[in-house]
């Protein structure tokens, strides 16, 4: 199939950020819902595997202006990715085939997301 795929990602809930203290009930249901949105969004595009290890690039857009850290957001990429793996996209998330996700902060929208690039690595 083709060498590319763009996802969004609608926010299923609150983002994962490295700096929360959240109540470990918390994390984890928060986890689960980035997760299942990805692993639901990556089924729906009917895209085959990558069995090349792939460059992957999450672009966050978040409802409000103002300055952020897009690398504080990792822990939703990373979620995402885990279910990329739960789709059958990815074989699975180590370094052997995953490159990234390299976080980047995108433009305010009405709807918060996160669009993912999976790019094979020739």
């Amino acid at each position: 199939g083709m060498s590319a795929l763009e996802l969004t990602i609608p926010a299923p809930c609150d983002w994962l950020n490295s700096n929360q203290r959240l109540h470990r009930m918390v994390h984890a249901k928060r986890t689960a819902a980035w997760r299942n949105a990805a692993d639901y969004a990556a089924t729906s595009a009917r895209h085959d595997s990558f069995l090349t290890p792939v460059h992957i690039v999450c672009t966050v857009h978040k409802t409000r202006a103002g300055r952020w850290d897009a690398g504080n957001l990792y822990p939703t990429a990373k979620a995402i990715v885990d279910g990329l793996v739960d789709a059958g996209l990815l074989p699975d998330d180590s370094n052997e085939y995953v490159v990234g996700p390299d976080m980047r902060a995108g433009e305010k929208r009405a709807e918060p997301c996160v669009v993912v690039t999976v790019e094979a690595i020739a």
